[in-house]
């Protein structure tokens, strides 16, 4: 098996154990042993073998090898942020509902709330700490949602969702929409990547987050991002780009419960598109990827961020961080996390029309409401006799939440 070599000025103890002690030391000693203590983390294999490190990475990670990197992630993000997390708690548990309300409720009513004010972004950012994915941001087109239950007084937060710009070159994806390079750049910008998606407690345990993913298949969200883009013409084509045919969302846990199944009026509206192959940076820690940048100024190397970039300039500076100090970076990258894709097709002919064979797309009407009311009679109900769930619900006090 082919392995990733990194030559470090330590060298091997007798026992053949690499201990990762990252003080004091030169800022290109410490990029190589901060991706080697990354790797070893995630059940890379490391050996030694004249005078270089190799590690060879695991033929799959399981879940839990997934979720404690994810963990850690997640961790060395809440520190940072420690601060501004606590000053803002407040305002989270004020938009948020004790769990008995919710049960004697007689409708969820959500509504959809566009973030537009510092208040709202500020809500938006403190929930998406919440999850034990790690916070991350998408650049160029970005609409942040905040969904809320009507059918309460204080109009509680039941989750969040985000669209942003879809990631330009994705092989699975590409293959299965049918895209040459040519037909992708021209067609892209009419897809979004759904790259939020998720419920709030109490709601999560009743299966909010289904809800949520019915709601960005709806007509209202169309009719928003139709509102915000409507004057937009992209640059090379000169073609207005308000019109969303289609949305892309990952699932990193393998097959996802929450994507599963999720069926209106006959059609599976999340359509899996297989896996990603597993390039990506996701199993490089915040920490690497900072002394990666650090070692890049020091050597006045530099590595411009073209807006829209987003996880390619990652991608970049891993690669010029591999060139420099003489690993093979594309080796590291190819073994990332798999992630499996789905599919959001908003139009019966969306895949025609993203190829370019139809002109205009003929969309499927789905109103906000009618999903709604399919959401409370195919899960929402069935939920509610669990009871399990019930006392998880019923536990939930909105003073007592915390990230």
């Amino acid at each position: 098996m082919k392995a990733l070599q990194l030559q470090t000025r330590k060298q091997p103890s007798t026992d053949q154990t690499l201990k990762f002690d990252l003080d004091n030391k030169p800022i290109g000693e410490l990029v190589k042993l901060s991706i080697l203590r990354d790797l070893c983390n995630l059940n890379w294999q490391i050996g030694f073998n004249d005078g270089k490190v190799e590690v060879f990475p695991p033929e799959t990670y399981d879940k839990e090898v997934i979720k404690d990197a994810m963990s850690i992630k997640r961790n060395e993000i809440l520190t940072v942020n420690n601060q501004w997390i606590g000053k803002n708690l407040k305002l989270a548990r004020e938009n948020l509902a004790d769990g008995k309300y919710v049960l004697k409720s007689e409708k969820i009513k959500p509504k959809i709330e566009v973030c537009k004010t510092a208040k709202q972004f500020r809500l938006f950012r403190m929930f998406r700490y919440y999850w034990s994915s790690p916070y991350s941001e998408y650049v160029g087109r970005r609409i942040k949602l905040i969904i809320r239950d009507h059918g309460l007084k204080n109009k509680p937060v039941i989750g969040i969702a985000a669209l942003g710009s879809p990631i330009i070159h994705i092989p699975e994806r590409d293959e299965r929409i049918g895209w040459n390079k040519e037909i992708r750049t021209r067609n892209l910008i009419y897809t979004m990547d759904a790259y939020v998606v998720g419920a709030l407690p109490p709601y999560n345990y009743l299966l909010g987050g289904k809800l949520v993913s019915y709601i960005l298949a709806s007509n209202e969200v169309r009719s928003i991002y139709k509102r915000k883009y409507r004057d937009q013409v992209t640059l090379i084509y000169k073609r207005k780009a308000n019109d969303l045919v289609g949305m892309f969302t990952t699932s990193l846990y393998g097959k996802s419960s929450q994507y599963n199944r999720i069926k209106y009026d006959g059609r599976l509206l999340y359509q899996p598109f297989g896996s990603t192959k597993g390039y990506g940076t996701l199993h490089l820690t915040e920490f690497t990827v900072e002394k990666m940048k650090e070692l890049l100024v020091s050597k006045g190397i530099g590595l411009d961020y073209k807006f829209g970039d987003g996880p390619s300039w990652r991608m970049r500076l891993i690669r010029t961080v591999g060139d420099l100090l003489g690993f093979d970076a594309n080796f590291l990258l190819k073994h990332s996390f798999r992630r499996n894709i789905y599919y959001v097709p908003l139009a019966e002919n969306s895949i025609e029309f993203l190829n370019g064979i139809e002109r205009k797309p003929i969309y499927y009407n789905w109103p906000m409401k009618n999903l709604t009311n399919y959401w409370h009679e195919r899960w929402f109900e069935n939920r509610k006799k669990n009871l399990r769930v019930v006392h998880n619900v019923l536990q939930f006090k909105a003073r007592n939440f915390e990230i």
